[in-house]
């Protein structure tokens, strides 16, 4: 049976890892059983860089916290040893950073992963990971808003110009007749 103490400080691991969870919009579960530090280090850089949250968790206290934020299908990838990867922004980062050390690393394996509360595969994370970065949806979105103004302005200007050459053309041919 564990001391208080430690029961207390495993409630307040699982209670902070809770909160982190309801606060983000994904998360990654990953293998990351045989990575050099070296790789480990690298790969925590990156994710902080992108403003991703990664950290290795027991099994259990991730159990205990996913089922108080509501996230239920995971249970069954909890095994061995396992780091989740939160992100509260960005829906694509983490999925595109951990599926490329996936590619490159042959014993880190990817195992599930939630967007917004609703459970996804491997595949789904990988999915997930081939979609382009907010910023670039953004701008898709916004040039797919812009390109009807655009052809307005092409049509106006043309009428514009149509009509400065006729009326060029009648003052020309009035000045001719005159």
């Amino acid at each position: 049976m564990p001391s208080e103490k430690i029961l207390e400080q495993k409630q307040k691991v699982v209670a902070t890892l809770t909160e982190s969870l309801k606060a983000s919009c994904t998360g990654i579960i990953v293998n990351y059983k045989g990575i050099t530090v070296a790789q480990d280090t690298k790969l925590r850089k990156e994710l902080r860089e992108s403003g991703d949250e990664y950290m290795v968790v027991k099994n259990t206290l991730l159990r205990l916290a996913l089922k108080d934020a509501g996230i239920d299908g995971l249970d069954h990838v909890l095994e061995g040893t396992t780091a989740i990867a939160i992100s509260k922004d960005d829906y694509v980062s983490s999925a595109k950073i951990l599926s490329k050390f996936a590619e490159t690393s042959k014993k880190f394996e990817i195992k599930a992963g939630f967007v917004d509360g609703g459970v996804i595969d491997a595949d789904g994370v990988k999915e997930l990971a081939a979609l382009p970065s907010k910023e670039v949806l953004v701008s898709k979105v916004l040039a797919g808003f812009n390109a009807p103004i655009s052809g307005f302005v092409t049509v106006l200007n043309g009428t514009l110009k149509g009509l400065v050459v006729a009326l060029n053309a009648i003052a020309e041919k009035q000045a001719a007749n005159a």
